[in-house]
């Protein structure tokens, strides 16, 4: 298993979206009031299996499922900083996507609470490619139909904790892009939002609902300001998963 989140003296080092990451994960196990459930989280997140987990700190599966459920007595830090290292090896074995992702949504200066992902494409994408991939259903037409990067944004933090500046840079680099609001309920908030925040976005998808969910003056709104509107309702591991296929 290597090491190089920490520095010799065993801490972790700055300015590493590596070290950033197994900072943040460290911290919120120690915090938590189920340590073990928290390690449980961040190993969904990282879509890794217990056994794979198992394997990497070559301890047997059934010591990982104690841990998590609570039946051993609450993980030291050194086994937390163990288990953050060996997910994060497992990442990086696997291409690093989860860092990646990680290191984009710190880049772009936010925490990741607020936003799960954001990106820039090599190229534009037809925004029918765009929806077929996360199986998204467009109930508006926008006044363009093409997109080159997306934002999956947490529509409850993004409103609560953003400013509108903040809010602003949620774009990136272009306009020109998909915004993905999460833990939306009827899609009010997130769309009231996005018309006190100028440019418009192409494109905006709702997720965690379909078209019966969808708040009633959500088309209206959506035709005013010529953006493309898309529900989605598909797992949330599943879309975020889908966007690392697009070009």
């Amino acid at each position: 298993m290597t090491s190089g989140a920490q520095d010799s003296s065993g801490r972790y080092t700055p300015g590493d979206p590596r070290a950033e990451l197994a900072e943040k994960i460290a911290g919120e196990v120690v915090l938590s009031e189920q340590p073990g459930a928290t390690l449980k989280k961040w190993r969904t997140e990282f879509e890794v299996a217990q056994a794979d987990l198992a394997a990497t700190l070559e301890v047997s599966p059934s010591v990982v499922s104690d841990y998590e459920g609570g039946r051993r007595a609450n993980p030291g830090i050194g086994v937390v900083r163990r288990t953050v290292e060996a997910l994060l090896d497992i990442d990086e074995h696997r291409g690093g996507e989860h860092i990646r992702r990680y290191a984009r949504v710190l880049s772009a200066g936010f925490n990741s609470d607020a936003v799960h992902d954001l990106r820039e494409y090599d190229t534009t994408v037809r925004l029918d490619r765009y929806y077929s991939a996360i199986d998204a259903t467009q109930v508006v037409g926008g006044d363009r139909d093409r997109v080159a990067g997306h934002t999956v944004i947490d529509s409850i933090a993004a409103i609560r904790e953003l400013s509108g500046e903040e809010f602003y840079n949620l774009y990136g680099r272009s306009t020109n892009r998909v915004l993905v609001f999460t833990g939306v309920s009827r899609g009010e908030s997130p769309l009231v939002a996005l018309r006190v925040v100028t440019p418009t976005p192409h494109a905006v998808v709702l997720h965690g609902i379909d078209e019966e969910a969808l708040w009633e003056h959500a088309p209206a709104l959506a035709r005013r300001d010529g953006v493309s509107l898309a529900v989605c309702d598909t797992g949330f591991d599943e879309m975020l998963e889908a966007h690392t296929e697009l070009p």
